[in-house]
């Protein structure tokens, strides 16, 4: 399954078969790879959405000002600040296991897959008083797991309607960031990819422009001399048991909502 990770994000998986998948758009024939079905899933806001935690918390002055020490201001070295802070809380242990106790759910903009809900909305259980660095590093990390049991709960469902995902392929923005890219591993048990290209986006179009051109017969063979795989990201098996129990979390986090809507709309 392709992720085009950015402001929001699109699962994009191949079948040679239509598959039907709730709360999935397609199957449409030849959308992305000519002669092949293409399912499109997707998340309304996941970019958006940390850059929303981190910039709203009250702490977010004090990191610009910690980034701004170590590096150029920029919103990616903000991102690599936090990711360096983490590791450096996490004195023992995965920097995933900070997150045991802050659970979010993160459909602040809607539900684009599976549920295909816009009037779900966000939820975050476990904040405490205090507003610290600290503070706002839990929850940058617990936005980002809850993006990634997002992926996780919509690769469930394309696999439950016939699609063999066995590895993810990532590319966008997000993708320069380490801790998305292996928490996205951690959480789905599955291999990321990365592209040896910085700008993925721009090779796709080159592969277009290419066949267009006639300088290869099929877009599959343009894609298959020009693209090419810069980084494998293994799952870290360890943390297997860690995320099973947080996914009943972030599942339990729905229901709730539902829950709740239900109780105010009655009469």
């Amino acid at each position: 399954m392709a992720m085009i990770c950015g402001t929001s994000t699109c699962h994009m998986a191949i079948s040679k078969q239509p598959l039907f998948v709730p709360g999935v758009w397609g199957p449409c024939l030849s959308a992305m790879v000519p002669g092949m079905w293409l399912n499109e899933g997707g998340q309304s806001a996941t970019g958006r959405l940390i850059d929303h935690m981190v910039k709203g918390h009250a702490a977010y002055t004090q990191l610009q000002e910690r980034a701004q020490q170590r590096f150029p201001l920029t919103d990616e070295n903000i991102f690599s600040y936090l990711n360096n802070h983490l590791s450096l809380m996490a004195t023992s242990g995965s920097v995933d296991l900070l997150g045991s106790s802050l659970h979010v759910w993160p459909d602040f903009h809607g539900n684009r897959s599976p549920l295909a809900d816009p009037t779900l909305r966000g939820m975050v259980i476990g904040l405490p008083l205090s507003q610290t660095l600290d503070d706002l590093a839990l929850l940058y990390l617990a936005t980002i797991q809850s993006l990634a049991l997002g992926t996780l709960q919509i690769l469930e469902a394309m696999k439950e309607a016939g699609h063999d995902i066995r590895t993810l392929f990532l590319c966008g923005g997000l993708s320069k960031n380490a801790l998305f890219v292996q928490i996205h591993a951690n959480a789905t048990a599955l291999p990321v990819v990365l592209p040896d290209q910085t700008e993925a986006v721009l090779i796709g179009a080159a592969v277009l422009g290419a066949c267009a051109s006639q300088d290869y017969s099929t877009v599959q063979e343009a894609m298959e001399r020009m693209a090419k795989v810069g980084k494998v990201v293994q799952p870290d098996c360890e943390l297997q048991s860690f995320y099973e129990r947080k996914y009943k979390v972030f599942l339990r986090l729905f229901a709730h909502q539902r829950e709740y809507q239900a109780l105010m709309n009655q009469r």
